[in-house]
């Protein structure tokens, strides 16, 4: 779990601190618009296009080495990142970016797929729960040290570059510290054609009710988290004058209720997967969007609200990430965990070229009532789809 606190950190210092330099730089609104919608996009590419191969390698081989193995070559990208800095070039940047997204593709299914290999089923959600926290509290020293890079090394962005490096290295010895665990598919085959075996796993998820409705929400889920972080930016920039460290501090209150939310639910569960707290949570999320949206929102008003949208989102994602967990046959999890990741980054993908469409015709903070609407959708069908339980 130290691991992907890391994980957590390293990606959203790296993406935050990128993006707070796109800011930083000469160019029209639509150049920065696009800049930033590209840096989101680049990042989610490589989980459309390698998580079915990270998912194939959590199967054959050791969970555990894969994360050895995809931490070590973290190292690299960081260094090449402070070369991007150095140099003082946009398109190595992004690249760093793409490079990072492909390293978390790889790790993720490793990730996700050996909790159920280290806890007993009854502890699953309460794992969920603290993995999330982990995951979220990363999320906000990694945002505020992205701002903090862009501020202390304005002139020396390649200082920054070294000290991501540096914390990778850290990274990489957390990895070697992860319990052994061995292959749980070690016949499985290569799967050459990512697009057949993403096939083969949502028909497979298709057979099992609630693991096919967990893919649905998590894709929505996620969707919702892209297109709130790359609006928060420009909000944060735009609407409410904030600093690079000021606009840091946002993502920081979001990633807090997330964290807190994930906990809560981790111990609602009960030992036990509480399907109820998914709609509970989307409720949450489309009440606190509701002022985020009204012209005359101050910034401790709008922290208060990003708070408790977060609050909501942490109770919505944990049972779905337990039943993504505990559903699948052990020999099947990493590519089922694999299957879900492609989803979730389309969802991420496709909210890139929603929010620039939405900025076309809506304002950045009633764009935060799109994202309330949507999560109240998913809430629903979620609840509808299980009403005879939740009526009992």
């Amino acid at each position: 779990m130290a691991t992907q606190f890391q994980n957590a950190f390293s990606d959203n210092a790296l993406k935050n601190l990128i993006i707070l330099l796109v800011l930083a730089r000469p160019m029209s609104q639509a150049e920065r618009d696009t800049s930033v919608m590209l840096a989101g996009a680049l990042f989610a590419l490589p989980f459309i296009l390698f998580s079915m191969f990270g998912g194939w390698l959590a199967d054959r081989f050791s969970k555990q080495q894969v994360m050895e193995r995809v931490k070590t070559a973290e190292i690299g990208i960081m260094f090449f990142a402070a070369l991007a800095f150095l140099l003082h070039s946009l398109p190595l940047q992004l690249l760093a970016i793409l490079c990072m997204g492909t390293h978390s593709a790889l790790f993720g299914p490793s990730k996700y797929g050996i909790l159920p290999e280290v806890l007993p089923f009854e502890k699953l959600s309460w794992g969920n729960g603290v993995l999330e926290l982990l995951t979220f509290l990363g999320i906000i020293l990694g945002t505020l040290a992205g701002g903090l890079f862009a501020s202390w090394f304005k002139e020396t962005p390649a200082v920054s570059g070294l000290v991501l490096a540096a914390i990778a290295i850290g990274g990489w010895m957390l990895s070697r510290s992860i319990p052994k665990v061995p292959p749980a598919n070690p016949q499985c085959s290569f799967r050459v054609n990512p697009i057949t075996d993403l096939w083969r796993q949502l028909m497979r998820m298709r057979g099992d009710r609630d693991l096919w409705r967990a893919n649905l929400g998590n894709t929505g889920f996620f969707f919702i988290a892209a297109l709130v972080q790359m609006n928060l930016v420009l909000f944060a920039h735009d609407v409410l004058k904030l600093s690079e460290t000021g606009n840091a501090s946002l993502n920081a209150a979001l990633a807090i209720g997330i964290g807190v939310g994930s906990v809560l639910a981790g111990y609602a569960s009960r030992g036990k997967i509480e399907y109820r707290l998914v709609p509970a949570g989307a409720l949450v999320m489309f009440l606190s969007t509701i002022p985020m949206g009204l012209a005359a929102i101050t910034t401790p008003a709008f922290s208060t609200a990003l708070v408790a949208l977060g609050l909501g989102a942490g109770l919505f994602i944990v049972p779905i990430t337990a039943v993504l967990q505990s559903r699948p046959a052990p020999e099947n999890k990493g590519a089922v965990q694999g299957a879900a990741s492609v989803l979730s980054f389309v969802g991420i993908l496709a909210s890139t070229g929603v929010q620039r469409l939405l900025r076309l015709v809506l304002s950045s903070g009633e764009i935060f009532w799109v994202c309330g609407a949507v999560a109240l959708l998913v809430g629903t069908y979620v609840a509808y789809s299980r009403r005879a339980e939740f009526t009992a």
